[in-house]
């Protein structure tokens, strides 16, 4: 007998029994759909953490921090983070680029607001990862002061001769700032700034601090997001790393530059010496081995890659036991399908003692009912697919949003191997639950089944 021929006799033995059929496969059907939505809760949580780790700054991203405590044994200097150390950053395997980040703090003014802004040098590899809303990054060589700004830069300033200080705190009374279309003025000498505002004297105690030189300087992108969207670059001012360098030697020649360590004497060095820098790796997998090399070679070092790790896990073990639960409600499916095949197997024994007399192949016999179980978990399969999607869409439409605000994007997502896989494991669960009724219909006497009534 071909496999067509069993397939028509299995679909018809269903629809003669239409409402044992219908009752069987929704069983199965609320069994797939409990599964998949579970398991669907399950990716969109571990997806929306990825995202929104991934909002804070790159995955593949390493911060390192100066430990400035003395070395081992025989060291005389602190464990100073140099350019020579980026480089050796930059050698590690699997590490695209390594970028020193030197901070500079600054003061910034446009109007009559003012603001305490950190300045942030950076190489045009690190540049390359802050997305723009608007202008462009700056020109790669120049020597010019060139500012990328961070979207809540905005938020930091205020009138210093107005009593209500807290457009920091209220997003709605944030002054209106304009980095593209109006001169914004730097002080970088802030020492000298705010000992000229309070009557301070130079070293002879005597002559009055002049006010520093303020600096006119362009601004050549901003920072994708609103002024309350959070990311690794949203409070700051990005600029060339060789253009500050400069600028900071210029404007400060042989004195100390703020932030810059001194030795014994208290003289500057001749180096600049980093608190941070930023290493890009190539994959997500090779973050973990490369931040433990760097933290040997005495850096401290972290990645969003720990807390996502420790996310995923707790993920994993929420999807395990959605999955667990929708499981359930599927083997109480298969139960159903069990139970239904072995009424079939009561209700046409006398038709499967005429096939055995008329020399159907026993194998052909189970195939038949297997065949009919497998059928009921696919469409139940099927069917429960379907509803998964309806259910999913509720879900993301009226729920996600109220319980996950901070979370925006589809909680429920269902991916196509899942729906694949969902079929697949109902048809798997339909034959198997009809394997031990169609073993007894193979065993059953051709005399005995005839004489049945």
């Amino acid at each position: 007998m071909k496999f067509s021929d069993l397939l028509s006799m299995s679909v018809n033995n269903l629809r003669r029994r239409k409402m044992r059929t219908f009752l069987t496969v929704l069983g199965v059907l609320i069994g797939t759909a409990s599964i998949v939505v579970m398991v669907s809760l399950g990716i969109g949580f571990n997806e929306l953490t990825m995202e929104q780790y991934a909002s804070y700054g790159s995955l593949t991203e390493i911060t390192v921090y100066s430990n400035q405590s003395y070395g081992g044994e025989g060291k005389k200097e602190p464990n100073y983070m140099t350019d020579n150390v980026v480089a050796q950053f930059a050698g590690l395997d699997h590490v695209k680029s390594a970028s020193p980040l030197l901070q500079a703090d600054t003061i910034m003014s446009q109007g009559a607001y003012q603001g305490n802004i950190t300045v942030i040098g950076v190489t045009p590899e690190y540049m390359d990862n802050i997305s723009l809303k608007q202008g462009h990054l700056p020109e790669k060589g120049t020597k010019e002061l060139q500012m990328v700004v961070g979207n809540m830069v905005p938020r930091q300033f205020s009138n210093p001769k107005s009593r209500n200080q807290d457009y920091y705190d209220d997003p709605t009374k944030i002054p209106d700032i304009d980095f593209m279309n109006r001169p914004v003025f730097v002080v970088f000498d802030t020492d000298a700034y705010y000992q000229s505002q309070n009557g301070g004297t130079g070293e002879d105690g005597k002559t009055p601090v002049k006010p520093p030189k303020k600096y006119l300087l362009k601004t050549a992108g901003l920072v994708a997001g609103g002024v309350e969207d959070w990311s690794n670059y949203s409070y700051n001012v990005y600029v060339d790393l060789d253009a500050l360098k400069s600028q900071l030697k210029q404007i400060f020649k042989k004195k100390p530059i703020p932030n810059q360590p001194t030795n014994k004497k208290g003289k500057p060095y001749n180096y600049f010496i980093y608190d941070q820098a930023v290493v890009e790796v190539d994959d997500m997998a090779n973050v973990t081995a490369v931040q433990k090399a760097i933290t040997d070679m005495g850096y401290q070092a972290n990645s969003n890659m720990e807390w996502l790790e420790q996310s995923q896990k707790q993920a994993k073990m929420v999807q395990a036991l959605l999955g667990g639960i929708g499981t359930v409600s599927l083997f109480v499916a298969a139960i159903g399908i069990a139970n239904t095949m072995m009424m079939s197997i009561y209700e046409r024994t006398k038709e499967i003692g005429i096939l055995k007399v008329l020399g159907l192949d026993m194998n052909h016999i189970r195939d038949m009912f297997l065949i009919e179980s497998g059928f009921i978990g696919f469409l139940g399969g099927i069917t429960g697919i379907t509803f998964s999607y309806g259910v999913s869409f509720l879900i993301n439409r009226f729920l996600a949003g109220r319980f996950m605000p901070d979370m925006p994007g589809d909680l429920s997502r269902i991916p196509l191997w899942l729906s694949l896989a969902a079929v697949g494991f109902s048809v798997f669960v339909g034959m198997a639950a009809g394997f031990f009724p169609s073993l007894r219909a193979m065993k059953l006497s051709p005399l005995a089944a005839i004489r049945n009534e």
